[in-house]
């Protein structure tokens, strides 16, 4: 039998059931970002996933025309979940017309998603500095040699752009910040814990922030 003879991949018969296990209100930490602490932790030392903190990044222009890529977390606390791009790349330019933003968690493995909704505003210029300094060099360079989302001719001027800048700044020479390149905070105005259930009747709880800065609880029917 031939590649060609072979029978196509039909999504609609794959099918996984999911974990009993449920997720009660009586469970869930105080506020979103205690609850994400929680399952942030497990999905890395017990589910040991891949990347735990590899997110869907979803924003829309200013006519509402969608667009997601995975980004990777790089903080959070109470103020919100922060990620570094090129402030040129297509993400940045969308939220610099549209600053709501929805960030999705896909833990599959663990049948468990967290997605926050929100409203995504840069970081401080030290803030930045302060992160970048702590890249390894190769990616510092990397965030001059490209720039993001931009339509280049060929893989070959990027990795001489690489280059040039490896030869200006080999390894233990500092980088300077590039000065179109930072970092977007997203303070959550909601934040909904996903776990897989039996039946396709999943738990759905969701964090929603209230005008006095505190959260109330509901269940999302599944």
């Amino acid at each position: 039998m031939t590649d060609r003879d072979a029978v196509p991949l039909d999504p609609a018969a794959m099918r996984k059931q999911y974990r009993a296990e449920g997720l009660a209100e009586s469970e869930l930490a105080a506020t979103p970002v205690a609850q994400f602490a929680h399952w942030f932790e497990q999905a890395a030392t017990e589910a040991h996933l891949f990347e735990p903190n590899a997110m869907v990044v979803s924003t829309a222009d200013a006519e509402g025309r969608p667009s997601a890529r995975t980004v990777l977390l790089k903080q959070f606390d109470e103020q919100g979940f922060v990620f570094y791009t090129n402030y040129d790349s297509r993400k940045a330019r969308e939220l610099a017309e549209n600053p709501y933003v929805s960030l999705l968690f896909p833990w599959h493995p663990m049948a468990r998603q967290v997605i926050v909704t929100g409203v995504a505003r840069r970081t401080g210029r030290d803030e930045t500095a302060a992160y970048f300094r702590t890249r390894p060099h190769g990616s510092q360079l990397g965030a001059w040699a490209s720039a993001q989302s931009s339509v280049i001719p060929s893989r070959a001027e990027l990795d001489a752009s690489y280059a040039e800048l490896e030869s200006r700044y080999p390894e233990g020479e500092q980088v300077p910040v590039p000065p179109n390149w930072g970092g977007f905070r997203v303070a959550p105005q909601t934040v909904e814990f996903w776990q897989g259930r039996e039946n396709r009747l999943h738990d759905r709880l969701r964090y929603v922030a209230e005008p006095d800065g505190g959260w109330r609880v509901e269940r999302l029917s599944p």
